[in-house]
């Protein structure tokens, strides 16, 4: 393997982060600026160039010590052109024609794909997936996101490929942003969890702190949710059960479509840790096919913030030698 270096960029809506790598995934230098959304966003792709070079200058590295740059933005992506569309967080509504701009500001080879795609390149390469080739990556945030890899390569489709999130689990049940109702989204996700307290407190009589909270109009988050029923509070552990029954059902029929080595879970709903993988992994046994249930196995994602950047890289590796 070359000694070439890779970099790897994790756009966010608040945060940009970036990483120095080893074509072997090791991280040797991070940092981060902070996204301005400002102006349609015009500012991001110049902040982004600006502080490559920047912290080329800084390490005194040049351009040709490096195999190119991988990206993860949120939005439509087009990997062929390399342009962006629809990032409403970033604030941009128009096509952005990234690889053009960052190629041309920083002399390196460039390529993109989806944010939650990355980071399960970065599971899969150099955490939970243990570089396995059949790998798909769930993440638990403020929505419900993901990856698939087959044979060590992602899953596009026709550009929704991987779209996890929306995953019928309840039809006919709550409503998603997406317009349907029932996605695994409006019940799994960070947001999902706190709407599942909130239903289901209205039709529970009994003796709880949750209940209590959402009775005095309390702001909840799922995190507050997975505290109170580690404490057994009752309708706690009603709400969780709910939510990880859903996520287990959805994971099973992934399982059983797919049959991975490994379903890896990663997000903020995450770190409830063993409390939500063993009641999630309880429910995917009760669903899925049989030999799936005995060869693919739940795990909690290890990479944490780094995924994205680590995934990110890899993207590069394509230009290689």
């Amino acid at each position: 393997m070359t000694d070439k270096k890779l970099i790897g960029v994790d756009l966010g809506g608040t945060t940009i982060k970036f990483a120095i790598l080893t074509p072997e995934g090791e991280i040797q230098q991070k940092w981060s600026v902070e996204t301005n959304v400002l102006d349609e966003g015009s500012h991001i792709v110049p902040d982004i160039i600006e502080s490559i070079n920047h912290h080329l200058d800084i390490y005194n590295m040049k351009p040709e010590q490096f195999i190119g740059i991988g990206m993860g933005t949120p939005g439509t992506i087009d990997r062929d052109k390399g342009t962006v569309v629809g990032a409403y967080n970033l604030n941009w509504k128009t096509t952005q024609k990234i690889k053009e701009q960052i190629e041309q500001g920083t002399g390196m080879k460039f390529a993109l794909d989806n944010d939650a795609n990355v980071a399960a390149l970065g599971e899969q390469w150099k955490g939970a997936g243990n570089s396995a080739k059949d790998v798909t990556f769930v993440t638990l945030g403020t929505g419900v996101g993901g990856g698939v890899i087959v044979d060590g390569k992602l899953v596009h489709g026709l550009g929704a490929g991987g779209e996890l999130g929306h995953i019928n689990v309840e039809p006919g049940g709550l409503a998603c942003t997406c317009g349907n109702n029932g996605c695994l989204e409006s019940y799994a996700s960070a947001t999902g969890v706190v709407r599942v307290a909130r239903k289901m407190a209205e039709q529970f009589a009994g003796d709880s702190q949750l209940k209590q909270m959402l009775d005095d109009g309390d702001d909840i988050s799922s995190k507050i949710v997975f505290d109170l029923a580690k404490e057994n509070d009752v309708l706690a552990l009603m709400v969780v059960d709910r939510v990880c029954y859903y996520l287990g059902l959805a994971l099973a029929n992934i399982g059983s479509m797919l049959n991975p080595t490994y379903i890896v879970i990663g997000g903020g709903v995450s770190a409830a840790g063993d409390f939500l993988l063993t009641r999630v992994d309880k429910y995917f046994k009760n669903f899925a096919f049989p030999t799936v249930k005995t060869s693919t196995k739940l795990k909690l994602a290890e990479l944490g913030n780094e995924a994205g950047v680590i995934g990110a890289a890899s993207l590069a590796l394509r230009f290689a030698d």
